[in-house]
């Protein structure tokens, strides 16, 4: 259930180039989040909240852990709060991964830059209950990179950067096919990746989640919306995402 909650930041850290890790106590939030929903979280001196999707969640120390880039003055802004400070957020909101039935099968986890937490939430829940996780990550130069190592307690992870300055040179959709056999996929990252995603695993079984910009974060101003490929008319990324099945959505 979404609720406006306050969450005490415990700790904050800046773990890849303009990458800050924040780590957010709540039990309401820690207790009830799935892998894919997100926060939507309010920045002082600043109108619309920013969705920030969850990477981690602590049952046991009732916390969630977040990664944002710092692009805009809003995420700039945040990255300055300092740990014992407070922020507001109405969470967890959206739906999330869709994982039953995936007992003793493979998954593959594509993801680039800041759509990367969300899928690591993903896999380190599926990896324990012994789903075999496969992941291709992208990000733009080797300064960018964050995750790695934790990406690879998983399973079978590969590396690529825009520049070639650190593992493979080029895109995610450039070395997929090195990972094997798989029954599912999920995506999350910026919008040419997820499209490039698709089109290559079009015959596969998938899932996207999208990143977007967004006003209510509750679905009722429609100013996240996205076209579908099956029903017609148009979906609302934070309400009836921001997870879709891949077919299910026109990129």
């Amino acid at each position: 259930m979404i609720r406006k909650e306050n969450l005490l930041i415990v700790k904050s850290t800046e773990i890849a180039r303009e990458t800050t890790e924040m780590v957010l106590q709540n039990q309401h939030i820690s207790r009830t989040a799935q892998p894919g929903q997100f926060l939507h979280i309010g920045i002082e001196g600043h109108t619309l909240r920013r969705p920030i999707s969850i990477a981690k969640i602590d049952k046991k120390n009732e916390t969630v852990t977040v990664l944002f880039k710092q692009l805009g003055e809003g995420t700039k802004a945040l990255s300055n709060y300092q740990e014992g400070m407070q922020i507001s957020a109405l969470g967890p909101s959206g739906n999330g991964f869709p994982y039953d039935n995936l007992l003793n099968k493979t998954i593959l986890l594509v993801g680039g830059g800041i759509g990367i937490p969300p899928l690591y939430c993903l896999g380190k829940e599926l990896a324990a209950e012994g789903v075999t996780i496969k992941a291709v990550l992208g990000f733009q130069t080797a300064d960018s990179v964050f995750y790695e190592a934790a990406f690879k307690e998983l399973g079978e992870t590969l590396i690529t950067t825009n520049d070639g300055s650190y593992g493979h040179h080029g895109f995610v959709t450039d070395v997929i096919g090195k990972m094997g056999d798989y029954d599912c996929y999920y995506t999350c990252g910026p919008m040419a990746m997820l499209q490039a995603v698709t089109t290559k695993l079009e015959h596969q079984s998938g899932y996207v989640s999208l990143e977007e910009r967004m006003g209510c974060g509750v679905g009722a101003c429609f100013a996240c919306v996205i076209p579908t490929e099956t029903q017609g008319g148009y979906r609302k990324i934070c309400k009836d995402g921001p997870v879709f099945a891949a077919n299910e959505v026109k990129l």
